[in-house]
């Protein structure tokens, strides 16, 4: 067999040159450099030329869509890299980082592709992909009660291997198993037990991060300014986080999930006003959730739209202690054992993921596709005081518009541990004043242009109503749940930090400042950044 060497196969890219205009414009010699420079940077024991793949190669669209979580952003027309590299080795990341500085190329770095605004393997300017999809290895330590876990795995994966080491420890993350875990903790990462351990960011106690030269630091090297940054500053803004040292939590053998469901038939509108003064009180082991759906997929055999509230609860605990406690605590739910079951820990977070009761197999959790893929937008608000029971009310009335696909407002309660830990101890500086969260989101899988009016038109409509029910100056967001709507979205040139600011300080509060002073030590020329990335000053 004739050799060809890693240089002539990655030339090759060169042949798009005519086809792509981002290429076009840049002369052929100076992504032969490019191509030459990524060579030069990786180790001769791991390759770089087996992990690049260009717009000819018969593998480039099937790795650019296998982690695209968000149809609106696989049109035709949405920018596509120029190069997507999916390392397999740290070497492959510092070469992509020193190359692409030094050819001014912007990154994209992706982990799980659950981006609600595609930031992680979108850009306006010519840019490559960093996938972390092989990056994905953990490592369980059961007598330190920590794990080490790459930033490609999915919180599903994580899940699973700790699983199988132990049924009495657990991490405090999502509920979606397909969520990458790089971009979850970057951005703090909640889940059913934020009340009992906080989130996921707020249990990191290392990591290993390529910064914007090239090199590798650990928690002790990179010091703990930028250690601080990364635990909720949000993905794409200080580097490349390669792995998470987390530390693991105890839980009980037995826990208790359960769910049970309201209309408007029932007395949902007083349930959901009533949980507002009870759910951020609880005891700490006692998470109870509120999922209200509405649009099409609620609709009637008698063809009239009958939104749902469903409330969740994840105990750490068994059962009959549960049933006695919300007698007490929140009778009017009236929750009976028959709406619970008990399981452990691992079981629990596939009961939360896919609504079944009993777990044959904790396999799926290993599944990194989800079940249905659409087109979604997202919003948040952060709420200090309970809303009126008429707002409520205006809520469930705009979650019967039947031209809605799927539309669903999430109700996560605070209080416990979240209230406990200060607001300035990481960038997520949502805590103790808040009462609950709520996420907005809508899906559709109709793609025409009408449908994406129809349905972002109705989501904007819903938060623009909220407004005087929620928090205020700033009103807040949550990093995780990316927001184009909010503040400068400059999509081919760097955001000043008075832009930046408009955004920034409702992700971050007072903690922004630090962040951009975080950013300007560690990455002066604003290397890494996308449309609401930390800028330098």
């Amino acid at each position: 067999m004739k050799y060809t060497s890693p240089l002539i196969l990655l030339s090759l890219v060169l042949i798009v040159v005519s086809s792509s205009p981002l290429w076009a414009s840049a002369s052929e010699q100076k992504y032969q450099h490019f191509l030459q420079c990524l060579l030069e940077h990786s180790l001769d024991n791991y390759p770089i030329s087996k992990v690049v793949y260009s717009p000819i190669n018969s593998s480039y669209s099937s790795v650019l869509d296998f982690s695209i979580r968000n149809l609106r952003f696989s049109k035709p027309q949405t920018p596509k890299p120029l190069l997507i590299i999916t390392p397999s080795h740290v070497s492959h990341i510092q070469a992509a980082v020193i190359c692409s500085k030094s050819h001014g190329l912007q990154i994209r770095t992706r982990s799980g592709g659950h981006d609600f605004e595609g930031l992680s393997y979108v850009a306006y300017l010519p840019f490559i992909i960093v996938d972390l999809i092989n990056l994905r290895s953990v490592t369980i330590d059961v007598e330190n009660s920590t794990a080490w876990v790459q930033s490609g795995a999915t919180l599903g994966e994580l899940y699973y291997r700790i699983g199988e080491k132990s049924r009495t420890l657990a991490f405090p993350a999502g509920v979606c198993p397909t969520v990458g875990v790089g971009g979850h903790f970057s951005g703090g990462g909640y889940g059913f037990m934020l009340r009992k351990f906080g989130l996921a960011a707020d249990n990191v106690i290392d990591a290993y991060l390529v910064d914007a030269n090239g090199k590798v630091h650990d928690r002790e090297s990179m010091g703990e300014d930028l250690f601080w940054a990364i635990r909720g500053g949000g993905g794409g803004s200080f580097g490349i986080v390669v792995a998470w040292k987390v530390k693991l939590v105890p839980v009980p053998a037995t826990v208790t999930s359960c769910s049970t469901h309201r209309n408007l038939e029932g007395d949902a509108i007083k349930l959901v006003h009533q949980w507002q003064y009870v759910a951020n009180k609880l005891d700490e082991n006692l998470f109870l959730g509120i999922l209200l759906t509405g649009g099409n997929i609620t609709t009637t055999q008698e063809g009239i739209a009958d939104p749902t509230a469903t409330f969740f609860i994840l105990f750490l605990g068994k059962v009959d202690e549960l049933v006695a406690t919300l007698s007490t605590t929140f009778p009017e739910l009236s929750l009976m054992k028959q709406d619970c079951v008990e399981t452990s820990w691992i079981e629990s977070t596939l009961i939360a993921a896919t609504g079944v009761q009993i777990v044959e197999s904790l396999e799926p959790l290993l599944n990194r596709t989800p079940p249905t893929i659409e087109s979604t937008k997202i919003k948040s608000d952060y709420i200090k005081e309970p809303i009126p029971e008429a707002t409520i009310e205006g809520i469930f009335q705009r979650l019967k518009a039947q031209d809605i696909a799927t539309s669903q407002l999430i109700f996560v309660p605070y209080g416990g541990r979240m209230s406990q830990i200060s607001e300035s101890e990481t960038p997520f500086s949502h805590r103790a004043a808040n009462l609950y969260k709520i996420g907005y989101i809508v899906g559709w899988k109709e793609q025409s242009l009408n449908a994406k009016k129809r349905h972002i038109s109705w989501i904007r409509e819903v938060y623009e109503y909220m407004t005087p029910f929620v928090s205020k100056s700033p009103r807040s967001a949550y990093a995780n749940y990316r927001d184009l709507d909010i503040g400068a979205n400059n999509k081919y040139r760097k955001t000043s930090v008075k832009q930046a600011s408009v955004w920034g300080l409702k992700y971050f509060g007072n903690n922004f400042k630090r962040l951009v002073y975080v950013k300007t030590k560690v990455d002066p020329y604003d290397f890494f950044r996308h449309e609401q990335s930390i800028p330098a000053l």
